[in-house]
């Protein structure tokens, strides 16, 4: 983790008054056959994405991972640009800022392996959509650590280029993981979301930036108390507590996602609908995630984060329902809401029912009428029903 240790000293150099806080990142994994990109491919070739970001800075850096590859991966040079939009076309607007790894343009990452660029001067503003261009020298086409779910484009271009204007369109990222922002010490901070598809914005509008996790933050920066948070969606779509499911469990990826990320302050955990809806008995998957998110709280503790609860939304009409599995929801549920162990609760489910029928979603927030993903409307009534005093104390 050469890059890592680079990043680090260039922080100390400043008398240790400033850290690093991320203001945009996402969950990584290895990206499955079906959502790899498409021809040219990446290697040799230019890849644009887009990314907005929370709170903005006048010193950046980006992360990037290889942690999934069994293969080197080599850049030739990364470019930041305010991006022309939220990502419905490739074009930025006025000049690229290059990026450097231990003083060099280039850098190759080694199979597992994560780096950071050095600092450099890029004003970002809040809420900045963010364009970063990677050119590619010998890269992998089978196995690549990247977001299948963006719900933003990326745009691939042949050759090293920086013109797009015939660049293939793929929604998905790749190695791209945070950007990180260098800022006053314990003046700002992150909240980091873990989750599955309904955090990851399954349902929102491609190129729309409206999961709930982008009102969320969208509305902290409103509030002066608030305007120093950034928003972290570490959602995977088929993510599980405890095994199966789609990207490494949650249990799995916790520490690095979570506790591991830069400037995190809050935590919240809203996971178990996947556990519960491939589950032979409710009840028993209930009291296993129970314990997972008793794991989760008593190091989150450890580190001084404060940690909500997002209770499970209901899923009665999706294949996912029957009775027993509904059981154990309102098992989760209850224990989110009454045991106290959370620092506080964010009562998604409260929020996304049918008033008529509690045990199904507003039919007003179907998305596809699958009974199990909120559309645009119900993640803007997600994030706007999360309290900002829970991000105050």
């Amino acid at each position: 983790m050469v890059a890592m240790t680079m990043a680090a000293a260039t922080l100390s150099a400043k008398e240790k008054k400033q850290q690093y806080v991320a203001t945009w990142t996402t969950a990584i994994q290895k990206v499955e056959p079906h959502n790899l990109a498409p021809a040219p491919y990446l290697s040799g070739n230019s890849l644009r994405q887009i990314v907005e970001v929370s709170f903005g800075g006048k010193e950046v850096a980006l992360k990037l991972s290889n942690e999934f590859n069994t293969e080197e991966t080599e850049i030739l040079g990364v470019e930041l640009a305010e991006a022309d939009s939220q990502g419905a076309s490739s074009e930025i607007k006025g000049s690229s800022t290059p990026l450097f790894f231990n003083g060099k343009r280039g850098v190759t990452m080694k199979p597992g392996e994560v780096i950071v660029s050095d600092l450099v001067a890029f004003k970002m503003k809040p809420r900045m959509n963010v364009a970063i261009t990677i050119h590619f020298g010998k890269a992998s086409q089978t196995d690549v650590t990247g977001h299948p779910g963006s719900r933003t484009s990326s745009y691939i271009a042949k050759g090293d280029t920086k013109d797009f204007k015939d660049a293939v369109e793929t929604a998905h990222w790749y190695y791209i993981n945070s950007l990180l922002v260098a800022v006053p010490k314990g003046k700002f901070g992150a909240i980091a979301a873990i989750g599955n598809s309904i955090t990851d914005g399954r349902g929102t509008t491609t190129n729309g930036q409206n999961r709930w996790t982008d009102v969320l933050s969208e509305r902290l920066l409103q509030n002066k108390k608030t305007k120093n948070l950034s928003v972290l969606n570490l959602g995977l779509g088929g993510n599980c507590v405890l095994r199966g499911g789609l990207g490494p469990t949650a249990n799995s990826r916790y520490n690095r996602d979570v506790l591991m990320q830069e400037g995190v302050k809050y935590a919240i955990v809203f996971e178990g609908v996947n556990d519960l809806g491939g589950s032979r008995d409710g009840e028993a998957t209930a009291k296993q995630l129970i314990e997972s998110f008793q794991a989760m709280i008593k190091k989150a503790h450890e580190k001084g984060i404060k940690i909500y609860g997002g209770t499970i939304m209901p899923f009665k009409g999706n294949n996912y329902y029957n009775e027993s599995r509904e059981k154990g929801r309102q098992m989760v549920n209850e224990w989110i809401r009454t045991s106290g162990e959370y620092d506080g609760v964010i009562d998604f489910d409260a929020a996304t029912r049918d008033p008529e029928q509690p045990d199904r979603l507003n039919p007003a927030f179907l998305f596809e009428n699958d009974w199990l993903h909120p559309n645009a409307i119900g993640y803007q009534k997600m994030g706007e029903s999360i309290d900002l005093n829970l991000f105050t104390r």
